[in-house]
C-alpha cells in the first residue's frame, strides 16, 4: 500500500509555509503516523528541518532537474517508508521557469504529476475577504492542479479570522485552520536563507513548539482526510539512470556546519547502490579517511568559519595528501575551499586547501542564482566527460582571482542560454559553485 500525500503552497516566499509544514510534521508524528517531508525545487536547507520534525530523512522532488522516471522512483521509495509524504513549494506554489510542459520546477508540477492536493497557506495580514478573491485564484488557474482547503497565516483576530474564512468558505473552498499572529515562530535567517537546521540553538524545542501551534491551530483529522494517493509511481525500485552515480565506493563526505549542503536524494541513491559514507567535519580538523576512494567538499558556509578552517592543519594536511592520488570535489562551498584564499563580510583573508587557484570573496558581494545545465569537460566524481548534469547555483560569493586551471564544465542557465566555462580542474582536484542534482 503507498503513502498519501498532499502539497503545502503558498502565493509566494515569506507565506509561512515552511513553519506550517514543520508543525504539521511534528504534529502528525506525535500521534504515531509514519510522516516524511519533501521539498519541491532546489532547497537543501528545509529538508534538514522536515528531518528533524519527523525523524526521517527528507527529500527534493524537482520537476525541473530531475526526469519524470527519477521523480517517480523517490516518490516510489518514499511510499514505502511512509504513511503521509507533506510536500512543501519553493517559493509560490505555481512559480519556476518556462522549460516545458511540468518540467518548471514548480510545485505544481508535482502536484499534476502524482495529482496531489494543494493545502493552500494564505498570509491573510492586511487583508480580509480579499483572500477569497487570492484563493479563488488559485483553484481555477490550472485545472490538473486541486486546491484542496485553505490555512490562514498571521491572524490578528478573531473577527480577522471570521471575515477571512466566511469569504473563502463561500466560494466552495474549506477552511482547514487559522494561524494567529506568532513573532514566536518565526526562523532565522541569513543570506542563503534559513539557518541551517543544525545550527538552531533548542531546536527540538522549537519544533514543538511549532507542533504545538498547529496543533491547536489547524484540524488535523480534516488534513488527513484530504491527503490522496500517489498516481503514476510502481513497485520498481531500480535506480533510473538520470540519478548521479556514487563516485566511489566509500566516500568520505564533509559533514558540519561549514560544508552542511548535499541533497538527501544524492546520499540515498549513493547508499542504495552500495556506497558507503564516512562523514568527518573539517570544523573538528578532522581528514579524510586514507582507505576512502573519493573526498567530496559540500555547499555551506565556509566564509562563516575562515579562520577555523585556515587554522585546522589535520584537515589541510589530510585533504592535500587524498588529492595526491585520488579525486577529491567540492561544490559551492567547498569549491571556494580548495581555492587559495577566502576573504570574508569582514574583509579579513584566511588561506586555504590552495588545491584550486582561484580566490573568492564574500565582502565583494553579487547574488548567483538560477537553475543550471553543466557539460562535464572532462571525467571527474559527477560524471564522464560530455555528459550533462542538471542542478543549481545559490552564492553570494564572487572569484576575485580565476588562477589557471582548466575549467571543469560548460554552464547554461535552465532555458539553456550559454553562461560560458566554469570551475575548475588541477590532477585530481575539481570544484565549482554548481550543486549537483540529477543527470540531465
Amino acid at each position: 500500500m503507498t503513502a498519501r500525500g498532499l502539497i503545502i503552497g503558498a502565493p509566494r516566499s515569506g507565506s509561512g509555509k515552511t513553519s506550517v509544514t514543520i508543525g504539521l510534521l511534528k504534529a502528525l508524528a506525535r500521534r504515531g503516523i509514519r510522516v516524511r517531508g519533501a521539498k519541491s525545487g532546489p532547497d537543501y536547507i528545509d529538508p534538514e528541518f522536515h528531518a528533524a520534525a519527523t525523524g526521517r530523512p527528507g527529500v527534493n522532488l524537482d520537476s525541473w532537474a530531475m526526469a519524470p522516471a527519477l521523480l517517480d522512483h523517490l516518490a516510489a521509495v518514499l511510499s514505502t517508508d511512509a504513511d503521509i509524504i507533506i510536500a512543501e513549494s519553493a517559493m509560490g506554489l505555481f512559480d519556476g521557469i518556462e522549460a516545458g510542459k511540468r518540467r518548471s520546477g514548480a510545485a505544481a508540477d508535482i502536484a499534476a504529476r502524482f495529482w496531489l492536493p494543494t493545502v493552500l497557506v494564505l498570509d491573510v495580514s492586511g487583508q480580509s475577504r480579499t483572500a477569497a478573491a487570492v484563493a479563488k485564484g488559485f483553484a481555477v488557474y490550472d485545472p490538473q492542479v486541486r486546491i484542496a482547503g485553505v490555512v490562514l497565516n498571521k491572524v490578528a483576530s478573531e473577527r480577522h479570522r471570521a471575515q477571512c474564512a466566511d469569504a473563502i468558505e463561500a466560494i466552495g473552498l474549506p477552511v482547514l485552520g487559522a494561524v494567529m499572529r506568532n513573532p514566536d515562530m518565526e526562523l532565522p535567517e541569513r543570506h542563503l536563507g534559513l539557518v541551517q537546521a543544525r545550527e538552531h540553538s533548542a531546536l527540538d524545542a522549537f519544533i514543538d513548539r511549532l507542533a504545538d501551534v498547529m496543533e491547536k491551530s489547524l484540524d488535523l483529522d480534516r488534513i488527513i482526510a484530504v491527503a490522496a494517493p500517489f498516481a503514476h509511481i510502481g513497485e520498481s525500485k531500480d535506480v533510473p539512470h538520470e540519478a548521479i552515480d556514487p563516485p566511489g565506493q566509500r566516500i568520505a563526505l564533509a559533514n558540519d556546519a561549514a560544508f552542511g549542503f548535499l541533497y538527501p536524494h544524492l546520499q540515498s541513491i549513493w547508499r542504495a547502490k552500495g556506497a558507503e559514507l564516512a562523514f568527518f567535519s573539517p570544523l573538528a580538523d578532522e581528514a579524510p579517511a586514507p582507505g576512502c576512494d573519493v573526498c567530496w567538499l559540500p555547499g555551506g558556509y565556509p566564509e562563516l568559519h575562515g579562520e577555523r578552517l585556515a587554522n585546522a592543519e589535520k584537515f589541510r594536511a589530510g585533504v592535500r595528501k587524498f588529492a595526491e592520488t585520488k579525486p577529491v570535489h567540492g561544490e559551492c562551498g567547498g569549491y571556494m575551499a580548495l581555492g587559495v584564499s577566502i576573504e570574508d563580510a569582514g574583509g579579513k583573508t584566511h588561506e586555504m586547501l590552495g588545491l584550486l587557484g582561484h580566490a573568492t570573496s564574500f565582502a565583494k558581494r553579487k547574488m548567483n542564482l538560477g537553475y543550471r545545465q553543466a557539460t562535464l569537460l572532462a571525467e571527474c566524481a559527477l560524471g564522464r566527460q560530455g555528459d550533462t548534469i542538471r542542478g543549481h547555483e545559490f552564492h553570494y560569493a564572487s572569484v576575485v582571482s580565476a588562477g589557471s586551471d582548466e575549467s571543469l564544465v560548460e554552464l547554461a542557465d535552465g532555458l539553456g542560454k550559454p553562461l560560458g566555462p566554469a570551475g575548475g580542474r588541477r590532477g585530481h582536484v575539481t570544484g565549482s559553485f554548481f550543486h549537483a542534482i540529477a543527470r540531465g
